[in-house]
């Protein structure tokens, strides 16, 4: 299958610099196109910049999805700031991001409601991003298998399947800070995360699973090369189209 090269802007930027990234992403991938032969494309904006994003890829047939960085667990309604999978799809969604780190450890978001929230997003037709990974601690503890063993038990909704769902492995220690899990620890992880979907996805053979987590072009090709890694979710590097594009050429 394709690498699938998702970059998870956070919140950062504004609409012009937003258009401006896209844009030079576009330009990249025109100038290299054999790219698309072993990549699948993906952004994942503020929400508040989804509609830029997306009208110019639109208007300039631009072979990359778009994607939200969350979405509410109920349908349109007295939800105050909170975006619902109904509007991201109406806004020419493909993804979602669903239980990063972020939403998990600074919202306290629960496996439970990520669980919720992907039922509501693969039921308006978004692909899932599912993330899940330990903190430092844990993988002090030797604890980082049964956290993302939990992670995947309660956080996958029933009719998850390769067509409307993807795994992220975020190793949290990794995540911001410079420092990267080896292709040993990938390797492993990776590993575990195939034979726990094989218990519950029919087609868990064909599920993408990304790793993510400081991952830049100096790193990927390594990265890439561990069995099981079928693409990246991208955060600061996706920033600079140099870099996230770097990416995939490491692929």
């Amino acid at each position: 299958m394709k690498k699938l090269i998702a970059g998870n802007w956070k919140m950062n930027g504004t609409e012009s610099g937003a258009v401006s990234l896209i844009s030079d992403i576009a330009a990249g991938l025109e100038k290299n196109k054999a790219l698309l032969q072993r990549c699948d494309f993906l952004v994942c904006p503020p929400a508040t910049h989804i509609y830029v994003v997306k009208r110019r890829i639109d208007h300039g047939h631009v072979p990359v999805e778009t994607g939200g960085q969350d979405c509410a667990a109920t349908e349109n309604g007295a939800f105050t700031g909170d975006i619902s999978a109904a509007m991201l799809k109406d806004m020419g969604c493909g993804y979602v991001i669903l239980g990063h780190s972020e939403r998990r450890t600074l919202h306290k978001e629960s496996s439970a409601l990520v669980k919720e929230k992907a039922g509501r997003a693969n039921a308006h037709g978004l692909i899932t991003i599912i993330c899940v990974g330990e903190t430092l601690s844990e993988r002090e503890a030797g604890k980082e298998f049964d956290v993302v063993g939990r992670h995947l038990a309660e956080s996958l909704p029933s009719g998850a399947g390769a067509g409307n769902t993807v795994i992220a492995y975020e190793p949290v220690w990794a995540i911001g800070t410079g420092m990267n899990a080896t292709p040993a620890d990938v390797k492993a992880m990776h590993a575990f995360i195939r034979e726990r979907l094989k218990e519950n996805v029919a087609d868990s053979a064909n599920m993408r699973i990304l790793y993510g987590g400081s991952v830049k072009p100096e790193n990927a090709s390594s990265l890439f090369e561990v069995e099981n890694v079928d693409g990246a979710l991208i955060g600061g590097a996706s920033l600079k189209a140099e870099q996230y594009l770097g990416i995939a050429e490491a692929a």
